[in-house]
């Protein structure tokens, strides 16, 4: 007899705890944006809740069926007979046209999924002049304020161009300033009639320049004789100029100088602030002809190179070395590059390593 009734204690403890669920019940399940601008942006849409249960109601996750939409939910748990949210946020920027989301709710409550809806069309941003050129001069308008001339082989030439339009109701003559000898700049046409468009070409001729590497110009582009006053009136044009290895015969590869190093790698340990080290890479030539470093790059003002050897002969070794000074740096880890540009078919650039940590 005690063993019935130890079972109907059980039996109904059990039938409670079932009937102790979560139910969430939504206001509304769908909502329709309607005509929605691309131009202006996201939207939002709040699905409100109450927890209609007689025990805690806990999300435990919401997934979108695309990243377009964004959901956030309330993270505590809803006490029954209290309220709470998803609110939901669709980025239409680059989706014209209709669309259909939906957002899935994953639960404690007696609905352990409940899918909810958004949907809409997104009215398409007008093209307009700022967007095909965004970049403005005191009226000129230009696609582009950057050139990449990107690598020119040495003896050779390059070309690149910048569209351009006149966005005023005048004339524009267009000249330039600032044009070093290697770099010739045109502007076709010279003159813009008003809304017209053209271009203008850079042309880049290495046998007048000089230099290996990087090589960066920034040309002033005059309106009529006049600089802008509203902007900078500036474009920078950016060249890499490198040596052509595709045509060397075999013989000349065996030839070719073979640039080794011990370490690429250097570690200055731990330096007080204010305090000066010094250090060194040695290169060896173990080619037949003349290793050239046709240029050292160093864009740490922290470190200042040395005179290096810029020609290590057959069976040769030279050094680059360098000087740090620590005097404006605050305490922290540092790691800076030094790269070496070479006529060494296989190493053409080398990237150097320098650390260290100021306390």
């Amino acid at each position: 007899m005690k063993k019935y009734g130890l079972f109907l204690v059980c039996l109904v403890f059990s039938l409670t705890a079932m009937s102790q669920k979560a139910v969430i019940n939504f206001d509304v399940k769908s909502h329709d944006f309607g005509k929605v601008n691309e131009e202006d942006g996201k939207v939002t849409y709040v699905f409100d809740f109450i927890n209609k249960g007689n025990a805690p109601l806990a999300i435990s996750r919401v997934q979108a069926s695309c990243g377009c939409t964004t959901p956030t939910w309330t993270k505590e748990p809803i006490e029954p007979g209290k309220k709470g949210s998803i609110t939901v946020t669709y980025n239409p920027q680059g989706r014209p046209g209709m669309f259909t989301k939906t957002i899935t709710v994953y639960s404690n409550a007696t609905d352990e999924q409940i899918v909810l809806v958004i949907k809409g069309e997104v009215v398409p941003q007008q093209a307009v002049v700022k967007d095909a050129y965004p970049v403005t001069m005191n009226g000129l308008s230009l696609k582009s304020k950057v050139v990449q001339m990107n690598n020119i082989n040495k003896g050779g030439a390059q070309a690149r161009f910048i569209e351009i339009k006149n966005a005023t109701t005048s004339n524009m003559k267009l000249t330039f300033e600032g044009v070093p000898s290697y770099l010739s700049v045109n502007a076709s046409p010279e003159t813009l009639a008003p809304n017209a468009e053209g271009k203008i070409t850079f042309t880049f001729d290495t046998k007048k320049c000089s230099s290996w590497g990087p090589v960066n110009d920034n040309i002033s582009i005059l309106i009529n004789g006049q600089k802008s006053k509203k902007s900078d009136n500036s474009v920078t044009v950016y060249s890499n100029i490198v040596e052509d290895f595709s045509r060397i015969t075999i013989n000349q590869k065996r030839n070719s100088p073979i640039l080794e190093m011990s370490q690429k790698s250097i570690n200055l340990g731990v330096l007080k602030s204010g305090q000066k080290k010094t250090g060194s890479y040695k290169i060896s030539n173990k080619g037949l002809s003349n290793l050239e470093i046709r240029r050292i790059i160093n864009t740490n003002i922290e470190i200042k190179l040395h005179k290096s050897s810029m020609t290590i002969g057959s069976g040769k070794t030279g050094v680059v070395s360098f000087e740090l000074n620590t005097q404006k740096l605050p305490a922290g880890s540092y790691k800076k590059t030094i790269t070496l540009q070479t006529n060494d078919p296989q190493n053409s650039f080398i990237i150097l390593m320098v650390d260290w940590t100021v306390q």
